[in-house]
């Protein structure tokens, strides 16, 4: 199959954004470019985990009612939510009523509260974990890294929850750690070049390899 198709402009795209109408603007204007900020990150890595196992669209579709469940995926609000709150999201129809992924929200918040006052930022943290390889020598259509694996790893030593290899290979998709659009696909290059000026956390320039620390 072909990893790329026509969009409505005619302009090639990655073949996925084909699949529903929701997939075209998020496509466009999130997917692949590189994020910083720990509010976001954090939503991101939270919906992946609430798509394992999942369509893309079923989260995308619900995304408003899980920012709205879940505090706007505020770290520091969602790691003080008890039991109560588990009741509460396990009633809420909105979203996805999965007890274990409810609970590995509020898990890997505590755990994100944590990192933060470790790491300086949860940008910081998962930005160590970009290839250092050139872009053009990456490979694609694949569904784990070498660094989506150590990350996952990582995570889990750390207590984080639903974290496998495959959903922090699309966290770092979606987050921009990683440029996963097809080769002839228009928006690679914007990208691409949002990348290029991107400042990695927690360094001056984006050239800088990613720490070497034992975890």
């Amino acid at each position: 199959m072909s990893t790329s198709i026509a969009g409505p402009d005619g302009q090639l795209r990655c073949h996925w954004c084909s699949g529903a109408s929701e997939f075209l603007p998020y496509h466009d204007k999130e997917w692949g470019f590189p994020v910083k900020d720990d509010r976001t990150l954090f939503e991101k890595l939270s919906l992946e985990g609430f798509q394992s196992g999942l369509s893309w669209r079923t989260i995308l579709i619900k995304r408003e009612n899980f920012r709205a469940a879940f505090e706007n995926f505020e770290v520091d609000r969602v790691a003080t939510f008890t039991q109560d709150d588990v009741q509460r999201l396990l009633a809420d129809a909105g979203i996805v009523r999965h007890r274990g992924k409810i609970e590995a929200v509020i898990q890997n918040a505590r755990c994100a509260r944590e990192m933060i006052g470790r790491e300086g930022s949860l940008a910081a943290f998962f930005w160590s974990y970009e290839s250092t390889e050139p872009e053009a020598m990456l490979p694609q259509a694949i569904s784990t890294s070498a660094q989506s694996i150590q990350l996952s790893k990582d995570l889990k030593k750390l207590g984080w929850k639903f974290v496998g290899p495959t959903t922090m290979y699309a966290f770092m998709q979606a987050a921009g750690i990683v440029n996963d659009h097809a080769a002839d696909c228009i928006v690679r290059a914007k990208v691409h070049k949002a990348r290029g000026i991107f400042k990695t956390p927690g360094s001056a320039l984006r050239s800088e390899p990613p720490r070497k620390t034992a975890r």
